[in-house]
């Protein structure tokens, strides 16, 4: 049974927050639960970008009995005025008495203000109840507002022996059902998907959201250094908007086809690969928050030694395949030394079915060797 405390009401806060994971864009999300006399009478997350916070709307469910009440909120309430006004006056206005914050929010226009305000209106104020959850729940959010970059899980199903396809190229299927579900779940709350021109060419995926419920179509990113992308590929149809990175030396026929079709094609670098660097500072100009990277093992190694891979998911199946040639889900220049192979941080695992999902964060001081350019070389 678990204890009626302030942790148990910043969980059901958590929760309301993570449920619209993928749905809020550059935004945070941010879950709300007011309570009043021992009785909960509001509760409210934030759903789209521009419209309500979830402050606004707990106290809009809270009515009257938000006077003298305790919110609970997962993010620090904002103070500025942006599309939607300050939080912090709304909680103030209401006659809120107490309010309970998991996290100060990282955004600069924020970052305390919002708290300080609320003190000084006399309300008691207190920081960092379930700090540690609230802060992973908000990990795309954290590293977008401040660097303007988005955030990259590369996500990879492999065998036991690091193989992502047989020594003929065959990869249907890797992993079970359960997995594959929980890889749409994942598109679902990623802004964007990634992938090289040689899965387009050899696969011709749509690169959707296929759920039992309707999900969130994320936006298609291509790496296409030479515009191999056949003009009749299904990624380049209308189910969502697709990006392809490519290179100046692409061929500018090729280009206004593709843009005629409704496609950007953004130029990253002079050639002959793909800027990743520069790719990923574009991308993040467009509003684009978070890419789930799901490349083959060259664009993986190359994302990995640009130091743009914030967080790897790794689907195993309990299969072996073997094979000269069969490709592995990393291929770059490895260390001469064990001990400076890549690490990861954070390790959590969970059961998919009879497939295992090992997730974590490459090390900050990790010793791998960054590509001077910071390329991509393709798979041909």
């Amino acid at each position: 049974m678990e204890m009626l405390n302030d942790e148990f009401y910043m969980q059901l806060a958590l929760n309301l927050a993570e449920s619209a994971s993928g749905q809020t864009g550059v935004n945070p999300v941010v879950g709300c639960v007011i309570v009043h006399s021992g009785r909960i009478v509001g509760m409210g997350a934030h759903l789209k970008r521009g419209e309500g916070h979830a402050e606004v709307n707990a106290l809009n469910m809270a009515g009257e009995q938000a006077r003298g009440a305790t919110a609970y909120v997962t993010l620090e309430p904002c103070s500025h005025y942006g599309v939607t006004p300050p939080c912090c006056e709304r909680l103030i206005v209401e006659g809120v008495s107490r309010v309970v914050v998991a996290t100060v929010d990282p955004n600069p226009l924020v970052a305390g203000k919002g708290i300080q305000r609320l003190r000084e209106s006399g309300i008691q104020v207190e920081v960092g109840i379930l700090e540690t959850k609230a802060t992973q729940i908000n990990e795309v959010f954290n590293k977008f507002i401040l660097t303007k970059m988005p955030f990259v899980t590369l996500k990879t199903a492999l065998s036991l022996d690091g193989r992502i396809a047989t020594r003929t190229g065959h990869s249907r299927w890797i992993t079970g059902e359960k997995s594959r579900e929980a890889v749409h779940t994942l598109r679902h709350r990623h802004n964007a998907i990634m992938v090289g021109v040689d899965t387009v060419v050899s696969d011709d995926p749509e690169l959707t959201t296929r759920l039992s419920v309707p999900g969130l179509h994320p936006t298609r990113i291509i790496v296409d250094s030479r515009l191999r992308v056949p003009l009749t590929s299904r990624v380049l149809n209308e189910a969502a908007p697709t990006i392809i990175l490519t290179t100046d030396l692409a061929e500018l026929t090729k280009v206004r086809q593709l843009e005629d079709q409704g496609v950007e094609v953004l130029q990253c670098g002079a050639g002959p690969r793909v800027d990743l660097v520069k790719a990923m500072a574009l991308i993040g100009e467009r509003g684009i928050s978070s890419i789930l990277l799901e490349g083959g093992g060259m664009l993986n190694g190359a994302m990995l030694e640009a130091g743009l891979v914030d967080k790897l998911m790794l689907f195993y199946a309990p299969i072996i395949v073997g094979g000269d040639g069969a490709p592995s889900a990393f291929a770059y220049k490895g260390p001469e030394e064990m001990s400076s192979a890549l690490r990861l941080q954070g390790v959590s695992m969970q059961a998919y079915g009879e497939d295992w999902c090992i997730s974590g964060y490459p090390t900050s001081n990790s010793s791998i060797e960054h590509l001077g350019k910071a390329d991509v070389k393709e798979e041909k």
